[in-house]
């Protein structure tokens, strides 16, 4: 059902997408800000829970303008009063910013100095967690689609098949802080992960609405996803080692093989899926066991809340924006473009 679901809000384009991310960050945001109150038993400060929430909202105030500053910079250039609000956007964040600041620091109570310092700095570590990542989801998907696709569905890959191989297979335990997880699981499940995750891409690959960066065109007025796929996603042909091509002439094989660019980027996203983004729930069970809880919430039956289903997301998120910066970042001509529109004189 969440999978259908997921599927829907794919086909409704990047706003429907941007939205559900900024739906899930809120969700997500409430659940560890609800269970700081619990932990610190603030409930007879009301109007500091208001103040969490003015830092979400400054906080996204910052994120979201810089996005649509990189994104749509032609747009914005057009619209009377928008440039102002972008030549000023970071001392405006700022100013929101050290608003907040001055609130809390006016709100402090003599009896409450050790709850509220420990509950701001609870609310920065939420900010940290649930904003910055959730921005940076928002940046990939805007590269194409697919790099928001993929990740998302490489780790529901590997919690399925780490749940099917543990259950039929697991006999070893694999860290304390999750007595259920098992290294049959956690093996079985990566190895399926990568080879899943590879035949997923390949299907993927064909797909222009996905694999297209998202872009503002100034001719057609709106956002666009179609272009000319870029190498990443054309078949190449590449040569092989002499021994493999010399057993390969003799079998009547193609002395070179041919795959898709993006494939080599797949096969180190599905190993960090599987190697390094269980530990994202693992970092989560050792938070709440911290915390004596069983859910960060309860909005999905049987599932607990949001957190609870993102803990392994939002890691897999920052590790594909800083590899896309790394490894696979090229200028495009409609990039430039809104660099050029965005310099002042």
């Amino acid at each position: 059902l969440m999978i259908g679901g997921f599927g829907l809000i794919i086909y409704g384009g990047p706003l429907a997408l941007m939205i559900t991310v900024f739906v899930v960050q809120v969700k997500c945001f409430a659940e560890i800000i609800n269970i700081g109150y619990a932990v610190y038993k603030m409930d007879n400060l009301p109007w500091f829970r208001s103040l969490s929430w003015y830092f979400l909202v400054a906080s996204n105030y910052f994120f979201y303008g810089e996005s649509l500053v990189e994104q749509f910079g032609v747009l914005i250039n057009n619209v009377d009063f928008l440039p102002f609000l972008v030549r000023y956007h970071r001392l405006i964040s700022f100013s929101m910013y050290i608003i907040g600041f001055v609130w809390f620091v006016l709100s402090l109570v003599k009896k409450y100095y050790l709850r509220q310092f420990s509950l701001f700095a609870w609310t920065h570590v939420a900010l940290l967690c649930v904003v910055t990542q959730s921005y940076l989801i928002i940046q990939n998907m805007f590269q194409g689609l697919i790099w928001l696709i993929m990740p998302v569905m490489m780790v529901i890959i590997n919690d399925i098949m780490a749940y099917v191989f543990g259950f039929f297979m697991g006999r070893t335990p694999l860290i304390k802080l999750s007595p259920k997880k098992t290294w049959e699981g956690f093996i079985g499940g990566g190895l399926a992960t990568v080879v899943m995750s590879l035949g997923l891409a390949y299907f993927m690959c064909q797909v222009p609405y996905l694999i297209c960066p998202i872009e503002y065109s100034a001719e057609l007025e709106r956002m666009t996803m179609s272009c000319e796929p870029s190498a990443l996603f054309r078949p190449q042909e590449y040569g092989l080692p002499d021994t493999v091509t010399t057993w390969r002439r003799i079998l009547g094989m193609k002395e070179t093989v041919t795959f898709y660019p993006f494939f080599v980027h797949c096969f180190f996203m599905s190993l960090f899926a599987s190697i390094i983004g269980p530990f994202g729930g693992f970092f989560a069970s050792g938070f709440k066991r911290a915390f004596k809880i069983k859910d960060f919430g309860d909005l999905i039956p049987g599932h607990g809340g949001i957190m609870d289903r993102f803990d392994c997301q939002f890691l897999m998120a920052t590790f594909v924006n800083v590899y896309i910066h790394s490894f696979i970042n090229i200028p495009t001509p409609g990039k430039l473009l809104q660099q050029v529109f965005m310099l002042r004189p």
